[in-house]
């Protein structure tokens, strides 16, 4: 059976199983110790009884309110983020080890984001950005109900001109609505036409 620990920093030196993958983004140290720093008790791992690193993750949420609410810990890198209708969860990193997926441990993650964004947060909808390339992704998130709103160019730097005449290197950034967007702003049906630079996201 695993299990969801508290992520410390020596974990970065074991989490190499995860992040050496072609579609996990992999942060500078900074980047790990900035969350670890800011949301200390949300930044969690689900470890194998081996001891190895299956997946990883935060929510930047008070724990009080977490503890209280779930009585868990909360397996996603993510923010909640945006001024009035924009107010948002947002998925910074999920990701899980190549050995451990087709387990429904990202589904698992992302509905529990989901419902804390939504429940706790008072969220208008979760959004995530993810490699245009990422069919595999893709095709997971819109089976959970995601949606593509905006295709950002060279988001994750540039490859040059891929498949169709775009960098391989754009993110979409796909949104699912919550029960607050009630007049569901936050998705629309041509967002693989609306191209915008890295630079102007937000």
């Amino acid at each position: 059976m695993s299990v969801l620990r508290p992520f410390k920093a020596t974990d970065m030196f074991k989490f190499n199983n995860i992040n050496l993958d072609i579609w996990t983004e992999t942060y500078g140290i900074g980047f790990y110790l900035s969350y670890l720093s800011r949301w200390p008790d949300l930044c969690c791992v689900q470890e194998a009884p081996s001891g190895r690193m299956m997946g990883y993750g935060t929510l930047p949420f008070p724990t009080h309110t977490l503890s209280s609410q779930l009585n868990t810990p909360i397996p996603v890198l993510g923010k909640a983020e945006g001024p009035g209708t924009e107010w948002h969860g947002h998925v910074t990193a999920i990701t899980v080890a190549p050995e451990y997926r087709r387990l429904s441990l990202a589904r698992k993650m992302m509905s529990l984001l989901e419902m804390v964004s939504e429940e706790i947060y008072k969220g208008f909808f979760v959004d995530l950005y993810v490699r245009c390339a990422n069919s595999i992704a893709i095709d997971m998130y819109e089976k959970m109900g995601y949606s593509v709103y905006r295709r950002i160019r060279e988001y994750y730097g540039t490859l040059g001109v891929g498949k169709g005449g775009k960098d391989e290197e754009d993110a979409f950034d796909m949104r699912k609505p919550l029960a607050r967007d009630v007049n569901r702003r936050s998705i629309r049906p041509n967002g693989r036409d609306i191209i915008m630079s890295a630079h102007d996201a937000t």
